[in-house]
């Protein structure tokens, strides 16, 4: 049975789901950090598959007994569990790992804003759903709110912002993730271990190949400590954790509230950068922030109200 894009009816799970959201968001910032720290170092295909394989490696023994019960269903319902699996977990990232080579991250921060107004639109396309005034509103507040923080307050930055093949990669990543959040309705009435591991091992298996041609074309891959690092924390938190509370989240609210949530990486960067680096917090960052979180809650509101 697929899932439904309306929001719960229980405001208390409804918060609770956009806690996790904020932990997803957190590892995922943590991703697009590494993804750049190790440009250069670890190929995108083979980091891609190294994070596929080794987040199903881990959750492997978790779900067996589920994939055993729920393998007649994933062969059932093949189509939805290919069509997820290479949108939402190989083509995304492989196509975000590839950008970042020739893009810069204000760049790939920018395009990433696009999606929750792709998410409105495919969710329109191809369920019928019409997005609400406040959902619109939103929407663009919050993508405003992102562009406050990326351009450093300064819009009219907009007019000289130059565009590269990187940036065309890292936006065919924000359709095919926009697309997986819209589809994610599709899936199959199984156990999300089962699920998971089905659209992990599609991940890794279309990476594995272009992986092969990588390392096959000369990458080498250095043994140290930071390489190690990476791809410990590529394969558990953005990709194991993150994953089961994303989709939990999209079950919960719907696919328009859980991708609009993804605006919150540049403020999640900057309070990481913060932390980790000590670079100052400015005002256009809590400009960013209000705007942000402005547009979160009005399209909360505005999923609320439809639902009526």
């Amino acid at each position: 049975m697929p899932i439904r894009d309306n929001p719960s009816p229980a405001p208390r799970s409804d918060l609770w789901s956009y806690a996790t959201l904020c932990i997803v968001i957190l590892f995922w910032s943590g991703n697009f950090i590494v993804g750049r720290a190790v440009n250069g170092v670890i190929p995108p295909f083979t980091l891609a598959l190294v994070r596929w394989s080794g987040a199903l490696v881990v959750l492997l023994p978790f779900a067996w007994p589920h994939l055993r019960r729920d393998r007649h269903i994933l062969v059932a319902h093949w189509k939805p569990v290919l069509l997820l699996g290479v949108t939402g977990v190989a083509a995304f990232n492989a196509f975000i790992y590839s950008g970042l080579r020739f893009t810069t991250a204000s760049n790939g921060l920018l395009l990433q804003a696009a999606i929750p107004a792709l998410v409105l639109l495919f969710n329109r396309l191809f369920f019928g759903n019409r997005a609400h005034v406040l959902q619109i509103v939103g929407v663009s507040l919050s993508m405003l709110g992102v562009a406050v923080i990326v351009l450093r307050g300064n819009l009219a930055a907009l007019a000289q912002l130059e565009l590269n093949f990187g940036d065309f990669l890292v936006l065919c990543g924000v359709i095919c993730w926009a697309l997986y959040t819209a589809l994610l309705r599709l899936r199959p009435d199984c156990h999300p271990a089962s699920f998971l591991a089905a659209t992990f091992a599609i991940g890794a298996a279309v990476m594995a190949p272009l992986a092969a041609t990588e390392l096959a074309g000369g990458a080498v891959i250095p043994l140290s400590a930071e390489v190690f690092g990476a791809f410990v924390y590529v394969a558990l938190f953005p990709s194991l954790v993150a994953y089961v509370l994303y989709n939990a989240a999209v079950k919960s609210l719907g696919a328009a509230p859980a991708g609009q949530m993804i605006t919150l990486m540049p403020l999640f960067g900057a309070l990481l950068a913060a932390l980790l680096l000590g670079e100052a917090l400015l005002a256009f960052h809590f400009a960013g922030m209000v705007l942000i979180l402005g547009g979160i809650i009005l399209s909360a509101l505005g999923v609320r109200f439809g639902a009526r």
